[in-house]
């Protein structure tokens, strides 16, 4: 069994750190875990200790986790993000495919999250920087251009104005998108409706979303279908129909 690397958790709630440094040791980790309720020793526990994995609050004290992010050495480290409130951060965690944990933690998940961090702790260092770039561009206010969708294989950024649609493939989705081959994303169709109907996109039935920039014609039935601008033909429920014509000024 590998040897966990040590963890930072960075929480200015004593009894937050406490909790996670509970659920570590009920994972059978108990030794190199550090922490720090400031960014400032935070920065110096990494100095002197080099951990892999780091549990971080974004709202601490006077500061907050992006904060920490703008001082971090260029360390390979797994971020795990914990929030206690904004939906508006989450969204932003989901669109960069971020790990984080809403407060009060939950022992399922928090197993989960922690299984997924040391699974690929230090495989990718170049992926958590550019995770890391994403989310710092979502919190100031700009809006994320940017998708990234894990697959198998690795992970794809995937400029949104880019999509054509997205189909449903059992617990999987699959991205359509211009001038680039098919991606299947390890996600299902339900993690990326909220995030696409910000950029003008619609779930014409259980099975697919799509653009509405990319929809070349509506062909009339009882709920119709839509032909995209790559050819292919999409189907519409018939519930669906009359909120997809609105938003066609149909």
């Amino acid at each position: 069994m590998r040897t966990p690397p040590a963890i930072l958790i960075i929480d200015d709630e004593s009894q937050s750190r406490s909790l996670i440094s509970k659920l570590l040791n009920d994972k059978g980790i108990s030794d190199h875990i550090y922490e720090a309720d400031n960014v400032q020793d935070a920065i110096a526990l990494i100095a002197t200790n080099d951990p892999g994995i780091i549990f971080l609050d974004i709202q601490l004290k006077n500061e907050t986790g992006f904060d920490f992010l703008d001082k971090l050495p260029g360390n390979n480290l797994a971020i795990i993000f914990t929030t206690a409130h904004s939906e508006y951060a989450l969204k932003a965690f989901r669109y960069s495919a971020l790990d984080y944990l809403v407060k009060p933690i939950d022992t399922d998940e928090f197993n989960r999250t922690l299984d997924k961090a040391m699974a690929h702790f230090k495989k990718d260092p170049g992926y958590q920087k550019q995770q890391i770039e994403l989310i710092r561009q979502y919190k100031s206010g700009n809006v994320l251009p940017t998708l990234t969708v894990p697959t198998t294989e690795g992970i794809f950024f995937i400029k949104i104005n880019d999509i054509i649609y997205c189909r449903a493939a059992g617990n999987y989705t699959e991205f359509h998108i211009q001038n680039r081959p098919t991606i299947l994303s390890s996600y299902n169709l339900g993690h990326y409706q909220p995030l696409l109907e910000d950029h003008h996109f619609f779930r014409t039935h259980r099975s697919a979303i799509v653009s509405i920039s990319h929809v070349s014609m509506y062909k009339k039935g009882e709920g119709g279908s839509v032909v995209m601008s790559d050819g292919e033909e999409i189907e519409v429920s018939r519930n669906n129909k009359e909120a997809l014509l609105k938003l066609l000024n149909i």
